[in-house]
C-alpha cells in the first residue's frame, strides 16, 4: 500500500507531467505551493540528456517545496518535490517506493509514470498534464482515472505546446482543463481542503475503463 500523508489531506501524491513548454508551467503551480503541502509532487519532463541535469536546480530555485532526489527505494514524502531524470524511466512500485529502469526504456516517460503511480496511490493521487508535443501521458490518465484519481490539464490559452494537454483531454479522462495560473491554487484546493475529494468529476468514460484509446478521430496532438 501507498504510505498516506497527514488525515486532513484529500490526495497523497501530485504527479506532473510535460514536455516542451514545460518549465514556466513547472515553476508558475509549483511558485504557488506552500512548504506545508501535505502530498509529494513529482514532476517529469522530456529533455535533452546532458553531462549535468539542471532541472531540479531550476525548480529548486521558485518553490518552497524541499527537493529530493528521486532514488530507487526511496519513498516519496508530503512537501518535497522529486524531479524524475533525463536518461531514466521514474516509475513507482505497488508499494510507493521509486524505482528508476534501464535507461534505454525511458520513453515514454509520463504514460508509465502516471499508470505505476496511479497502481500505488489509487484514488489518492492527482495527475497534471502540462504544455507538450505529442500524446505522452493521454495513456496514463486514463489508468489515473480507472484508479479513481483526479486529473487536471493546462487550456490551450496558456500552454506553449497543446499536444499532450489536448491528446489527454480527447481521452475524457479530465476532471479540471485550467489556465496555468490557476492550476497551483486548485491543487491546493483539492490536496488541503477538507472534502475535497468529493467535488464534481467527470465519469470514467467506456473505453477508459477496457483500456483502451479514445474513439477514433479523438486524438488532439501538436
Amino acid at each position: 500500500m501507498y504510505a498516506s500523508v497527514p488525515n486532513h489531506a484529500a490526495f497523497d501524491l501530485v504527479v506532473i507531467a510535460a514536455s516542451q513548454g514545460g518549465l514556466a508551467a513547472y515553476q508558475r503551480i509549483l511558485a504557488a505551493l506552500p512548504s506545508a503541502f501535505p502530498a509529494a509532487v513529482v514532476v517529469s519532463q522530456h529533455r535533452a540528456v546532458r553531462q549535468r541535469d539542471v532541472l531540479g536546480g531550476l525548480l529548486a530555485r521558485g518553490t518552497q517545496l524541499v527537493v529530493e532526489p528521486a532514488q530507487t527505494g526511496a519513498r516519496p514524502q508530503p512537501g518535497a518535490l522529486y524531479v524524475a531524470p533525463a536518461d531514466r524511466q521514474l516509475l513507482l512500485t505497488p508499494e510507493g517506493s521509486f524505482t528508476l529502469a534501464d535507461p534505454k526504456e525511458a520513453w515514454p516517460l509520463a504514460d508509465p509514470l502516471l499508470a505505476s503511480a496511479a497502481a500505488a496511490a489509487g484514488a489518492r493521487m492527482i495527475a497534471v498534464v502540462v504544455s507538450g508535443r505529442l500524446r505522452d501521458g493521454a495513456a496514463g490518465v486514463q489508468a489515473v482515472k480507472r484508479a479513481g484519481g483526479r486529473v487536471l490539464v493546462q487550456d490551450q490559452a496558456t500552454a506553449e505546446c497543446f499536444g499532450m494537454p489536448g491528446a489527454a483531454i480527447a481521452t475524457g479522462c479530465v476532471d479540471f482543463v485550467l489556465p496555468v495560473e490557476i492550476l497551483g491554487p486548485a491543487l491546493i484546493a483539492l490536496v488541503m481542503t477538507p472534502g475535497a475529494a468529493t467535488w464534481l468529476r467527470v465519469p470514467v468514460p467506456s473505453w477508459a475503463l477496457l483500456g483502451t484509446g479514445p474513439p477514433e478521430g479523438g486524438h488532439l496532438v501538436s
